[in-house]
């Protein structure tokens, strides 16, 4: 079984920040979720995360004392560009629209959804063969576990507007010998949402 985990949350998460490559921790409700993912998910054999703090911070509970957290560039979240750090509603005019109909629309100096899913797709390719054998968890962001999504049901990257991903929620994607299948998405049973 593939987890596919978002880290949990940050205060910038909770204030309605974009939130790509800038590396805010947990906050204490995050580090809370962190302990609640690990608890519910219990025991597995392979642990990658994002290289970014929040990511790594929830990685780590879950791997606890037994297992090294493995580092993946390519589970970073989108990259933002200019807009990373700024309030969702603050965008210029029509940014939104324009996103929202366009995946390989970039943001000034960041990446575009196309090209995100497309790394995405390639790490998930690779822990695939892992993922029949024993429980692989992947800890990442927003973005990446839209992905990640789209990867299991066989569909294009245009679905990432069409999905809700929560703080410290669990995606689990099936893989075995015909591909992966969309097992569970976005359960927060375990943190109370």
């Amino acid at each position: 079984m593939l987890l596919v985990v978002r880290h949990g949350r940050t205060a910038d998460n909770a204030s309605g920040l974009l939130l790509g490559r800038h590396d805010p921790p947990l906050d204490d409700v995050g580090a809370e979720q962190a302990a609640a993912i690990a608890e519910v998910i219990g025991p597995v054999d392979r642990v990658v995360s994002s290289p970014l703090q929040r990511c790594r911070a929830t990685a780590a509970c879950i791997a606890g004392e037994r297992l090294p957290v493995e580092v993946d560039e390519r589970l970073i979240e989108l990259d933002y560009g200019d807009f990373d750090g700024r309030p969702v509603g603050g965008l210029p005019d029509g940014t939104w629209e324009r996103w929202r109909s366009d995946i390989t629309f970039t943001p000034p100096g960041g990446e575009s959804i196309a090209t995100l899913g497309q790394r995405v797709r390639e790490v998930l390719e690779e822990l695939a063969p892992a993922a029949i054998e024993g429980n692989v968890v992947a800890v990442t962001h927003v973005s990446p576990v839209k992905a990640a999504m789209a990867w299991a049901l066989g569909v294009g990257d245009e679905i990432a507007w069409r999905a809700h991903v929560s703080p410290g929620s669990i995606t689990r994607i099936r893989v075995g010998d015909r591909g992966p299948v969309l097992a569970g998405f976005n359960d927060v049973a375990h943190i109370g949402g």
